[in-house]
């Protein structure tokens, strides 16, 4: 049956974060900023990656496509957020909230294989550097790419397979201020329990494994690295510190989301928060503050652009 026939509902509405006007401004404010900052931050980052000759190497190849998801993570739903504070009525139409939705897990899918790519650059960089250059060709970082946009979409385009035949026929309040899959789904005007069991199945299979393969990549880094030199030890514990504060921050709150029996709204909301506004925030942070040959990237192609300037 064709969904017109059966579906009445063309619009969402999303109850928000709070129906205060006070916490809505400070809200407002806290979410520009850090928005606005995410912005700057892997923009910067793309910026000074592509234009220092001295960068152009796997590991950085992959923080710039990191940062270019991460600009992607906060476009789809910051936006859409930040707007709906100041609407008294807060609505996404039927096909704005699939798009979000596809979106969100084509993202969600990239950054999984791309953290585990920038895990494996950092196991050849330190156990294997000899063949460093011979592993982690061009050809294998283009590899990498393809396969994380492969996997994102296909991860996404089967999450949704399922759900935009679906009735929804009355119901269309999201306690959210998001589309999120789980949300929607609820909202349909069927038996949804099977349904709701393979897409959170899916989406928490694909995060606990990411996360214990990098886990155990990492094990792996600081045990081969312990039985060659305790001074490589610290150097590798400094250098992989900076990869596995980013990987908790990007699965703990979705690990926690889809294995979490029943968690309450109030939860949910915040850690989808923490994903949404404050990952993307918090990476270039991480990978430039403790990153001293990007501070001195970043310096000299501001240098660059100012002496630009002045001869312009």
């Amino acid at each position: 049956m064709d969904r017109a026939n059966h579906s009445v509902v063309s619009e969402f509405l999303f109850l928000g974060l709070s129906s205060s006007w006070e916490i809505q401004l400070v809200l407002f404010v806290f979410f520009s900023m850090f928005y606005v900052a995410s912005m700057m931050g892997n923009s910067i980052i793309m910026l000074t990656v592509t234009s220092d000759p001295h960068l152009h190497s796997p590991m950085y190849f992959l923080l710039t496509n990191l940062s270019f998801i991460d600009l992607g993570v906060s476009s789809v739903i910051s936006p859409k957020m930040i707007y709906n504070l100041f609407r008294k009525c807060k609505v996404i139409s039927f096909g704005g909230c699939i798009a979000q939705i596809f979106f969100i897990h084509v993202i969600f899918g990239v950054e999984t294989v791309l953290l585990i790519a920038m895990a494996f650059d950092r196991y050849v960089a330190i156990c294997k550097p000899l063949y460093y250059v011979t592993i982690m060709s061009p050809r294998m970082c283009i590899f990498f790419l393809v396969a994380a946009w492969m996997i994102g979409l296909i991860h996404s385009v089967v999450q949704l397979a399922f759900v935009v035949n679906l009735p929804f026929c009355g119901p269309n309040v999201l306690d959210s201020f998001y589309c999120d899959l789980p949300g929607l789904i609820k909202l349909a005007c069927t038996d949804t329990y099977q349904l709701e069991f393979m897409v959170m199945a899916n989406s928490g299979f694909m995060s606990v494994g990411s996360f214990f393969i990098l886990m155990v990549s990492y094990i792996v880094i600081i045990v081969t690295v312990q039985k060659h030199s305790s001074a490589g030890l610290s150097k590798a514990l400094s250098t992989l510190s900076a990869h596995i504060t980013v990987v908790v921050l990007f699965f703990a709150p979705l690990i926690f989301f889809y294995t979490w029996p029943s968690p309450s709204i109030h939860l949910d909301k915040f850690l989808a928060i923490f994903d949404v506004v404050l990952t993307p925030f918090l990476n270039p942070i991480i990978y430039t503050f403790r990153n001293q040959e990007m501070q001195v990237a970043i310096r000299r192609v501001c240098s660059q652009l100012v002496s630009y300037r002045k001869i312009s």
